[in-house]
């Protein structure tokens, strides 16, 4: 990352980093107790509903846009996975195959290429594995097998998303002050046991699509703008205070706004001018919600030109089946060759 870093100083060379989810191998996995990790790398397919608890995949490709330079500087490619439940699938007895022996999911993943992998961390899980200590366990395993990690709190015991933002119950009944020193400590906290387990990541998503705030009500927008700056600025600064000073974790704010440059423009223009300082943009590409590739290309091109700052498609999705464009026509095919 150092390089693009370099780079992006400069004002040459933005990297825009493509992640494809999937979950249809782990519905076969459970009802097969195995998943052949040769067809792994093929499912592209939605994460229905986004409130599920099986497992989601994502692939990383990187790409570069060279922006008004005849330079080219060398790159350092990311190629990783949403691995946030694979110690959950193995620890139930399901199994990951490549040609019909059975590997352990991290070694597989290594063994192809991959250098990076997403880990969600929810607050205080009910219904899903993701607390501290089951993910401070998966990156220690990963940080073992060589990989990179991106951290992506969403500030809730669940799913956090634009249509449901639900504060930790823990927090329950605090006032604005009260929630900003609850996210700084916790980001402090959490942090510093990952510090001290020797898994930091090497990157932090602060929230998870936050185009419509965080911890709602209070960090609801576009109604409480400054109280939401008060909680992504408490979350920065509590990383900040957890880490040392010599691996600090990069800072990503995730959108979902991957081909409407309209509402990116608006959220980062609005984020920026409250001083909040992050490295990185995340962003959601869904093609039935989101544009075409054209729109995606387009909004990349003005995020980058515009903030001067890497650019990372943290979600990116396509149906291996029939499901969003039943009846209407499809850019591609539903299908795994699709």
């Amino acid at each position: 990352m150092a390089k693009t870093d370099q780079c992006l100083k400069q004002g040459t060379v933005a990297s825009v980093h493509y992640i494809v989810t999937t979950d249809k191998l782990f519905k076969f996995a459970f009802q097969h107790r195995q998943i052949n990790m040769n067809h792994l790398i093929s499912f592209n397919t939605y994460l229905a509903g986004r409130s599920i608890s099986v497992t989601a995949i994502f692939s990383i490709i990187v790409l570069t846009l060279i922006l008004k330079s005849s330079v080219l500087y060398g790159q350092e490619y990311a190629i990783g996975a949403d691995l946030s439940f694979l110690k959950n699938a193995e620890d139930k007895g399901f199994h990951f195959k490549e040609n019909d022996t059975v590997k352990p999911g991290l070694l597989i993943f290594r063994e192809h290429g991959y250098n990076w992998i997403r880990l969600r961390l929810f607050h205080t899980p009910s219904d899903l594995p993701n607390n501290l200590n089951y993910t401070l366990t998966l990156a220690k395993k990963a940080k073992e097998n060589g990989f990179k990690f991106l951290l992506d709190y969403h500030f809730s015991d669940t799913w956090a998303d634009p249509a449901k933002q639900f504060t930790p119950s823990a927090w329950t009944g605090m006032s604005h002050n009260q929630l900003v020193k609850a996210v700084f400590e916790y980001a402090r906290e959490t942090i510093k046991a990952f510090r001290e387990a020797g898994a930091m990541p090497e990157m932090v998503q602060i929230g998870n699509e936050v185009i419509n705030g965080m911890m709602w009500p209070d960090g609801k927008i576009p109604s409480n703008w400054d109280n939401f700056a008060d909680l992504i600025k408490a979350g920065i600064n509590g990383v900040n205070a957890g880490c040392d000073s010599m691996n600090r974790p990069k800072i990503m704010i995730h959108i979902d706004q991957g081909g409407n440059r309209n509402k990116t423009k608006y959220f980062f223009d609005k984020l920026l001018s409250y001083g909040i300082d992050f490295d990185f943009i995340g962003q959601s590409y869904y093609p039935w919600w989101h544009g075409s590739l054209l729109d995606l290309r387009s909004n990349m091109i003005f995020m980058a030109e515009t903030y001067k700052k890497p650019i990372i498609l943290v979600e990116v999705a396509y149906c291996s089946s029939p499901t969003e464009y039943k009846g209407k026509p499809a850019p591609f095919e539903e299908s795994p060759e699709g």
